[in-house]
């Protein structure tokens, strides 16, 4: 990653998130909102989660724990499949630092 994108999401993720690293809220502009779930599902550990324990990780971070799992969705980074979730290899995420 080139130094100016690594800035970019570095600012991104000083700006969104506290001294405790939670999410003061969900970024509206796309790239910021992906540098968001990217960084966010990098912290989970585990390939599958079930309803309750990816809502239980993603309440960690913001209580709105529907609008991020929706976004985890909608956006590539995970699967869901009779109520559980499954993260997706990274090759298949949206790319941040391709959107302009």
């Amino acid at each position: 990653m080139t130094t100016e994108l690594e800035n970019y999401q570095t600012s991104v993720l000083n700006a969104f998130l506290n001294k405790e690293g939670k999410l003061k809220n969900i970024p509206s502009q796309k790239k910021k909102k992906f540098v968001v779930l990217e960084y966010l599902v990098r912290k989970l550990e585990n390939e599958t989660y079930s309803e309750l324990q990816i809502n239980q990780f993603i309440k960690q971070y913001h209580e709105d724990f529907c609008t991020i799992r929706r976004e985890f969705i909608v956006n590539g980074y995970m699967d869901r499949n009779a109520g559980f979730y499954k993260k997706r290899e990274e090759s298949l995420w949206v790319k941040w630092q391709e959107l302009k």
